[in-house]
């Protein structure tokens, strides 16, 4: 059965180019690994005005409880210049033991080795003691608009319930166990815009340049630190990713400039005390200063993303004791307890049950060549079957 065998698994699921927002066959090419082993599958596409629709998957296994839920997504980036590859991106070739291909490591490495550990579960077990369910997106490198959030919404609606999730994302930075996610910082982008007065370089004093005013509010934010971190997360981070005057002519002064800006950010805050902050800055440094001296304050406006994401941390010790003990069981490895990195879509999963990363070695992923090592496929799998074992064998608590 190729659903025992990761190696396999991931080949077919490399070989669909699904690359955002395309389904390509990969969700199909699950959807005949699930089946066979006793899977309920179904397909939901999401829609929304203004983004491409989006195919999404959810299968169940067993009726009762406890319920866990794997999650994660087919979906992949581009793969740039083609050409640059040693090996075809969408070919899942196999060289000197390393299998290469776009999402090899982010995420079909992570799916194929989730279903090989389920279907050698079934195999030994007979059956599950509860329910395994598989939720996968092809949004989580896009927009992430109809995606997992509205997939879960949807499951909600229909009476589904959870105890605990797996996220199959690449967690560990050097090594297969070295780390878990039990957390991820928030999210928070911003874009502010300083309103001057267009003019003539050589009259300065006929207009008002937006650019010292732009200048001014980015050093606010900037410093001093919002904090100096917690126990369980590092200081908060905020970034000015661009700074803006639409401006091709070098002898006229702009009416505007914008800069936009992140802010990853810990426990501290939540995005509506971090955004009350950012006001309460940018407010004392409009105040403070001017576009030339003995002119006005600066007059500026902000404009936030419409959707921050929101900081979480995992507690659920039955959870993670399951999955770290899974770990140091098949690696001799005790994995570390992290809340670093990017966002994914475990902070859409934190509201409906507790939630914990651990995948594949990213130190690939996005790049030309990406690739894994057919033995990690083999271990990771092994963690899985391990996981599903401990969790269950305690009854998922």
């Amino acid at each position: 059965m190729i659903s025992k065998d990761p190696v396999a698994n991931l080949q077919a699921l490399v070989r669909c180019p699904s690359v955002t927002p395309a389904e390509g066959g990969a969700l199909t090419a699950l959807s005949v690994m699930l089946a066979p082993l006793g899977f309920k599958v179904e397909r939901m596409t999401a829609t929304e005005e203004g983004t491409p629709d989006i195919e999404n998957l959810y299968a169940r296994i067993g009726t009762a409880g406890p319920h866990l839920m794997f999650a994660g997504h087919t979906d992949v980036v581009p793969v740039g210049d083609e050409k640059a590859w040693t090996h075809p991106p969408f070919s899942g070739e196999i060289a000197d033991g390393i299998l290469y291909g776009r999402g090899a490591v982010d995420m079909k490495g992570g799916i194929a080795c989730f279903v090989a550990a389920t279907a050698r579960y079934i195999e030994k077990h007979g059956e599950f003691p509860g329910s395994v369910s598989y939720l996968i997106t092809g949004d989580e490198e896009g927009p992430a608009v109809n995606g997992t959030i509205k997939l879960l919404e949807w499951a909600a609606a229909r009476g589904e319930r959870w105890d605990a999730c797996l996220v199959g994302e690449p967690t560990n930075p050097e090594r297969l166990g070295d780390m878990i996610k039990i957390g991820r910082r928030g999210s928070l982008s911003g874009r502010i815009t300083v309103h001057g007065v267009q003019g003539h370089a050589a009259y300065p004093h006929l207009a008002d340049n937006p650019v010292r005013g732009i200048l001014q509010l980015t050093a606010a934010l900037m410093d001093p630190p919002f904090d100096h971190g917690t126990d369980e997360f590092q200081p908060s981070n905020l970034e000015v990713t661009t700074i803006d005057v639409g401006n091709a002519a070098t002898n006229v002064i702009p009416a505007r400039a914008t800069a936009s800006f992140n802010i990853r950010f810990n426990d501290t805050w939540s995005a509506e005390t971090l955004q009350a902050e950012i006001i309460r800055r940018l407010d004392a440094a409009a105040a403070e200063g001017s576009l030339r001296p003995g002119r006005n304050p600066v007059r500026y406006d902000i404009a936030w993303s419409e959707r921050p994401s929101h900081v979480f941390l995992t507690r659920n010790n039955g959870l993670i004791a399951a999955l770290s003990g899974a770990i140091q069981t098949v690696t001799g490895r005790e994995p570390k307890l992290s809340t670093t990195g990017g966002t994914s879509d475990a902070r859409f999963i934190k509201d409906y049950c507790p939630v914990v990363e651990f995948g594949l070695v990213g130190q690939t992923m996005h790049m030309v060549d990406e690739r894994v090592p057919v033995q990690e496929l083999e271990e990771l799998t092994r963690i899985y079957f391990t996981f599903l074992e401990q969790w269950f064998g305690n009854a998922g608590v």
